[in-house]
């Protein structure tokens, strides 16, 4: 590869970074795993992030939370500060959010607390649909507001709430919330299992202010290609996945995950 490099951030436990790289790759970048034995200063060399998802530290504490308080978070976010784009998948959202990254002061602001659901507790896994919303977030602001995204999750504690009044209210009407979890109409869900956790303002993912950082549950780098888009998926992604897979057609075409690192790729093309 010769584009733009990414460090794929590897704490122990976490477990996706593999499928990182190879969603890092398919967008034209030069993914590099980075463990957490490397020196954090090494981090300066890239040009971009991804936290990926799994289980850092086990869980333990909180979900993300050890993990956020290792030097290399200190070092990334001067390296946020200094406008390069990071993404957070799942645990990684999970660890951006206990380092204060998301929303981005400094200061933990947010929680992604455990699921509310109803008669279910504890880890889930499914697909479901995110709306793409007015924002300038890096990774969707090419996006039409309003498109559908089928993405999986899979967690236990992924629903995104705030201890102050108002606060999920002001990151939406700011442009922070660009993606939404959605029905099949496209409405805004309010209810299990389209919003499958519970989160405020039916929240998928929140990003900084300034657009560069964002947190997001559900996980794009598991769903690369048109063929692997689940069998109950309809609408517009569903027709082209039928397609895909008939005689002539091309099921390891981009899927809704590679528009995320797609966006990533286009913006450090940009940055160069």
């Amino acid at each position: 590869m010769s584009g733009a490099r990414v460090a794929v951030l590897q704490f122990p436990g976490v477990n996706c970074e593999g499928e990182t790289v190879r969603a890092l790759e398919r967008a034209g970048l030069d993914g590099e795993v980075f463990r957490w034995t490397r020196p954090a200063s090494h981090l300066a060399a890239f040009d971009g992030y991804v936290l990926p998802g799994g289980f850092s530290y086990q869980d333990r504490v909180r979900a993300g939370a050890l993990a956020a308080k290792d030097p290399m978070l200190a070092a990334l976010a001067a390296e946020a500060r200094d406008g390069k784009p990071v993404l957070g998948i799942c645990n990684g959202a999970q660890v951006l959010v206990e380092a204060g990254l998301v929303p981005g002061s400094g200061k933990v602001e947010l929680a992604l607390a455990r699921n509310r659901a109803p008669r279910r507790s504890g880890y889930y896994s499914r697909w479901v649909l995110c709306r793409v919303e007015e924002s300038s977030c890096v990774f969707t602001r090419a996006l039409s507001a309003g498109t559908l995204l089928p993405l999986p999750v899979a967690h236990g504690e992924g629903r995104f709430t705030a201890s102050g009044r108002g606060a999920m209210a002001r990151l939406l009407a700011a442009g922070q919330i660009p993606l939404r979890y959605a029905t099949p109409a496209g409405e805004v869900a309010a209810e299990f299992p389209d919003l499958p956790n519970g989160s405020e303002l039916a929240a998928a993912a929140v990003c900084n202010a300034a657009g560069n950082v964002l947190a997001m549950m559900p996980h794009p780098e598991r769903v690369l290609d048109l063929g692997a888009i689940s069998r109950e998926t309809g609408g517009e992604w569903g027709a082209r996945r039928d397609a895909a897979l008939q005689e002539g057609g091309d099921p390891m075409a981009d899927s809704p995950g590679m528009l995320l690192f797609r966006a990533l790729g286009a913006h450090l093309a940009e940055a160069r």
